[in-house]
């Protein structure tokens, strides 16, 4: 019997879990995960650091990756489970520096994305973007950055922007929003829009929803206000991630 991973174990307000924390987030390659209502494919492969499409080739789901609250999603590709496995899952310890049961991701670093476009920088930065990856980004909130990407140390899988209460979160790029909801670990209220078929950008903590699910989005468009959901205070922690891995954001976006 595959062993099932408890969403009751991985939801929850702990800002430390995306930033601080190097177990949160692993990329999990065993068992399998029951879908609950709210969940989209997007939301689990986020949770479990994998790629959506990943996931949908290897459980017969086709684009537009519909998914239903009792399903079983497997996240063993080839069907199997370690036999060291846990049968259900608990909260990484934050005792160790790799999960036992989670191996390391089998991907390659990612390539530094080539930039086709200098901002102009009269420009104001609210209006500022470039072309990075045959997508055109612009920062989604004029903030101060207070916390930057790192994967050592005090490990962040993204940017931390301040911001007031109620100031407005822009899209980053055109998209499709993906999810938006309270459900993933850290996040609070966290929008996900899908860019193409390798960038995903997410937008964490936020105060209220503007969008939702299946909605179309332009770049520029208020999608959110910043808030403090799920953390200690009012930012944006912004992500992008590439084929399911998290990305620097800095250099997708227009220089200050």
């Amino acid at each position: 019997m595959l062993a099932t991973l408890s969403s009751a174990t991985l939801v929850g307000c702990n800002t430390a879990a995306i930033y601080g924390d190097r177990d949160y987030n692993p990329t999990v390659t065993w068992g399998r995960h029951v879908v609950e209502k709210g969940e989209t494919l997007y939301s689990i492969a986020w949770r479990y650091g994998r790629d959506y499409r990943e996931l949908g080739n290897a459980n017969g789901i086709a684009p537009p990756y519909t998914i239903h609250p009792g399903q079983v999603i497997r996240l063993d590709l080839e069907g199997k489970v370690p036999a060291d496995a846990p049968r259900t899952a608990s909260r990484p310890s934050r005792s160790s520096g790799t999960p036992a049961s989670s191996p390391a991701p089998s991907t390659k670093p990612e390539p530094a994305p080539t930039v086709t476009r200098k901002p102009d920088r009269n420009e104001d930065l609210s209006e500022q973007s470039q072309t990075v990856s045959d997508i055109n980004w612009r920062w989604p909130h004029v903030g101060t950055v207070i916390a930057k990407f790192s994967t050592s140390g005090k490990v962040n899988k993204g940017i931390d922007i301040a911001g007031n209460s109620g100031d407005l979160i822009r899209a980053a790029a055109d998209g499709s929003v993906v999810y938006a909801g309270n459900g993933l670990l850290g996040y609070g209220n966290l929008i996900i829009i899908n860019h193409n078929e390798h960038y995903l950008s997410a937008y964490a903590h936020n105060r209220r929803i503007l969008v939702a699910e299946g909605e179309n989005v332009k770049q520029g468009q208020t999608i959110a206000e910043l808030g403090s959901t799920g953390t200690d205070g009012n930012k944006l922690h912004f992500e992008i991630r590439r084929n399911g891995n998290p990305v620097d954001p800095l250099p997708y976006l227009p220089t200050r």
